[in-house]
């Protein structure tokens, strides 16, 4: 069984075809949302800061959403290694608020997690996942997966 990482709003459903990214920029350029795209090679639920592909794109009309998917593109083809995320804010109330979020690009192979578990006092389990790509460095993490370095 393969284990997938599932992050954002559409998580537990199949990764999208670059013309259903296309639709949901689309609508998230129609909601007047700025777009950013992230990637990183450790995509742990708790690991929010993603390195920044490119500045945040804001003011786009919905008629640029080619722009935003040639920057996806552009983002998968030089981390190809790597996970990559389409995020869309929205500073309506005068805060920047993750409106949409998912990932757009995934290494060939994922790694996956491993279940921790320790005892504590008076019979107390605690469990934690612990990443396997983090038992190498950040940057080597998805190396030699198919025979090639990042």
């Amino acid at each position: 069984m393969t284990m997938r990482i599932t992050q954002g709003t559409f998580s537990y459903l199949p990764d999208f075809t670059d013309p259903q990214i296309e639709a949901q920029i689309a609508y998230a350029l129609r909601s007047e949302w700025s777009m950013s795209i992230e990637y990183t090679d450790d995509p742990h639920p708790r690991n929010s800061y993603w390195e920044m592909w490119a500045p945040p794109m804001f003011d786009l009309t919905p008629d640029e959403t080619e722009v935003v998917l040639r920057e996806v593109r552009a983002c998968r083809e030089a981390h190809g290694d790597k996970y990559v995320k389409l995020i869309a804010y929205d500073a309506r109330r005068g805060r920047q608020t993750t409106a949409l979020s998912f990932i757009v690009g995934r290494p060939p192979k994922e790694p996956g997690y491993r279940l921790e578990r320790t005892d504590s006092h008076d019979r107390v389990q605690r469990y934690a996942l612990h990443p396997y790509a983090v038992d190498k460095p950040a940057g080597k993490r998805y190396a030699n997966v198919n025979g090639s370095q990042p």
